[in-house]
């Protein structure tokens, strides 16, 4: 790729990819407002002179000197704590930041790849979610301001496909976690590693039937960096682990894998949260040859080990 911008570079993934393209001799521009990201993440990055850090919010502008040959769009607050209490930042980021960084795309002519969620299929009436279903999504909903930011991103990303050429990629990712997850970011994750380690109440909210599928953040790094290197411009492609587990099963996995005396206690179900939540990747197996290699006990084991020395 040769100079790769990453926007929300200094994020949980956007971090992981910064260290993806540098590890392969690419430059690497991170640009991130600093808002949900930190730049603790991509400090160990500042040595190489081959790295660039911009803080800057997305939704205003964006300028970089010289050539671009491909953009990253990672900028957005990713958790439900952080869009239920940046509802508009959430939304300006999906539409005006969108917006911006295509422009730079086209401008400079780069690749341009959108980081998408399975949040766009909402509260699944099709079960596994492939890319050809539309949602079940409530736009006026609490969940509203972060579903539908990423589904108008998804619009205008491919309306600069087919209105200005622009070689474009539309990742939706399903549950990932891994080192630099954030440890109060509200998310299934690092909310029952931090109760777990600290032998808190573990709080599974609703029954617990309602299910997730988990991906380890280096495999879907692999599929992000493969979808980007293809050909595949016709929509979007699902990354995500497509073993499904209950929310009461991973809450008894994460108290086994750390030797919790935690109890598992239940809580009222959020508005709108999904049921049912699991990755169709045939799409992804037959254009990257891509599936996840990190099993859901390896990857939980390394994540834990992350949070051990932050809790």
């Amino acid at each position: 790729m040769a100079r790769v911008l990453i926007t929300g570079g200094a994020g949980f993934i956007g971090s992981h990819l910064c260290e993806r393209f540098l590890a392969e001799g690419d430059e690497v521009i991170c640009m991130d407002s600093l808002l949900t990201g930190s730049a603790d993440n991509i400090a160990h990055l500042f040595a190489d002179r081959r790295f660039t850090f911009i803080q800057q919010d997305v939704t205003t502008y964006i300028y970089v000197k010289g050539p671009v040959d491909a953009i990253l769009h990672f900028a957005s607050p990713a958790s439900p704590v952080d869009y239920l209490e940046l509802p508009i930042q959430t939304l300006k980021v999906g539409s005006l930041g969108t917006h911006k960084a295509l422009g730079l795309a086209k401008e400079k002519g780069a690749r341009f790849l959108l980081a998408s969620t399975s949040e766009c299929y909402g509260d699944p009436l099709v079960h596994p979610q492939n890319e050809d279903y539309w949602g079940n999504v409530n736009p006026i909903g609490p969940r509203g301001v972060y579903d539908e930011a990423k589904r108008f991103a998804e619009a205008m990303t491919m309306a600069y496909h087919r209105t200005h050429g622009v070689q474009t990629r539309i990742v939706r990712i399903f549950n990932t976690h891994g080192a630099r997850m954030r440890l109060h970011d509200g998310r299934v994750v690092p909310n029952f590693i931090a109760q777990a380690l600290k032998n808190e109440p573990i709080t599974v909210y609703g029954d617990g039937t309602q299910t997730r599928s988990f991906c380890y953040v280096s495999d879907l790094v692999e599929g992000i960096v493969r979808l980007l290197r293809s050909d595949y411009d016709e929509g979007p492609v699902n990354l995500g682990n497509p073993v499904e587990v209950t929310i009461q099963q991973f809450a008894e996995r994460i108290k086994a894998l750390t030797g919790s005396k935690s109890e598992i206690v239940r809580r009222p179900l959020p508005v709108d949260d999904p049921k049912q939540r699991q990755p169709d990747i045939t799409r992804a197996k037959r254009i990257l040859g891509w599936e996840p290699k990190v099993g859901l006990d390896d990857g939980l084991r390394k994540t834990i080990d992350y949070f051990k020395d932050r809790v």
